[in-house]
């Protein structure tokens, strides 16, 4: 059964350049399958005042406010949590995502008049408007609200909150959760260039691009050199010398989501889908239908308890996951290596910093090698492979770097 997640050094490689042609194809037209999707942001430094933090990805909510003051980190004064999955909003309209988010807000110490900022971290797929809010272009991760599609994501919450919580708002910046982590990792300086990446629930990255190699950014825009733009990188649908890399149990898991013909990488790589994977590789056996990541873990760190072949698959779905990661990450390498902007073309790229956050990324495993520990082993076999060995990536661990992220979009 392990034989259908196996990849081959080359076809690692494959996938890499892949993801790199598809990068290219997406900086330079909408609608393609790497969205590419320019956040029309530029994040700066040294703020003060207190901002809300909102966070929703695939599974929880999480509402925050966050202080800014010169020459210090920025405090994290209180959170609320809730959960928030497509089973929590199944039947959900926009009003209700509001009033549930609304109720989450409702909750913090410290939410007064100074607070006239919202940073917004919505981790789904939404474009870039020129004022710093978004538009939702499609739900992912089995999330499915049917009145919100192709409308703002920020202005309608803002306003909703004003009324019901007599907030004094001003400003919305909606950023994705890679956007969110590539902006708190910017706080550590030094590096020729940076990512931000999700491992969790779904799974997506995020780089700075140079300006010059973005042909279809608006033309408005008057930030940096430098812009930083969300790929959408789950939805790849990588080929291995013309032939998908997909196995039987990746298509049936395809065929059986609400999303069918999209989020194919995703659905290979993020704790929200990997345990489908297993249940589906050994269909004549009775698993729960939400066996998720979480539970691939267990298989793997309490091996004694389970089959032999059932734990030598579980880890071949977690290994195969971290292999494509790295694969994803070194296609976007290529990309910052070739495309540097003019002012920077003698700059040569060696050292990058790597932002991640999500469960799956930091998931432990107690009986062999850490998931982030696998992606940056086969992250510098692959970059080998493709001649660019003297590339080093430094893996950051941030705390709460969504929630800071999108502060740090609120204030800029």
């Amino acid at each position: 059964m392990t034989d259908i997640f196996n990849l081959s050094a080359t076809q690692l490689r494959e996938i890499s350049e892949d993801l790199k042609q598809k990068i290219l194809t997406g900086l330079s037209k909408d609608g393609t399958e790497i969205a590419c999707l320019p956040t029309y942001i530029n994040p700066g430094k040294d703020f003060e005042g207190k901002v809300l933090a909102l966070d929703w990805g695939g599974t929880n909510f999480r509402a925050s406010i966050i202080k800014f003051a010169k020459g210090a980190k920025p405090e994290v004064l209180d959170v609320r949590k809730r959960p928030l999955s497509a089973t929590e909003t199944k039947g959900f309209s926009q009003d209700n995502l509001h009033g549930a988010i609304a109720d989450t807000i409702s909750q913090l110490q410290g939410l007064d008049e100074q607070v006239k900022h919202i940073g917004y971290c919505f981790s789904y797929p939404a474009e870039s408007t020129i004022d710093g809010d978004a538009v939702l272009l499609h739900w992912t991760k089995e999330i499915d609200i049917p009145d919100m599609p192709y409308k703002m994501v920020g202005k309608p919450l803002m306003e909703y909150l004003n009324t019901r919580l007599n907030t004094k708002i001003e400003t919305v910046k909606v950023v994705n959760d890679t956007i969110a982590c590539l902006f708190a990792g910017l706080m550590q300086p030094g590096y020729d260039s940076y990512i931000g990446l999700i491992v969790g629930t779904g799974t997506n990255m995020a780089g700075l691009i140079s300006k010059d190699s973005i042909p279809k950014l608006n033309k408005e825009y008057r930030g940096g050199d430098f812009i930083p733009v969300n790929l959408e990188s789950g939805n790849l649908k990588p080929t291995c010398r013309g032939r998908e890399y997909l196995s039987p149990a990746d298509e049936k898991l395809d065929a059986e989501s609400n999303s069918k013909g999209r989020q194919i990488f995703e659905k290979g790589i993020s704790g929200g889908y990997i345990g489908q994977l297993f249940r589906l590789a050994y269909p004549s056996i009775e698993i729960e239908k939400k066996f998720d990541g979480e539970k691939i873990s267990n298989i793997i760190n309490y091996p004694a308890i389970y089959k032999n072949e059932y734990v030598a698959t579980a880890r071949a779905i977690y290994t195969r996951s971290a292999q494509l990661v790295a694969a994803s990450l070194a296609g976007l390498t290529q990309v910052a290596v070739d495309y540097k902007s003019e002012d920077d073309f003698n700059r040569s790229i060696t050292n990058i910093c790597l932002a991640a956050d999500g469960s799956l990324f930091w998931s432990s495993d107690a009986n062999g090698t850490d998931y982030n520990v696998l992606v940056t082993n086969y992250l510098e076999e692959i970059l080998t492979n493709l001649g660019l060995g003297h590339i080093h990536f430094r893996i950051n661990r941030l705390d709460d770097a969504n929630l800071i992220g999108s502060a740090i979009a609120a204030l800029s």
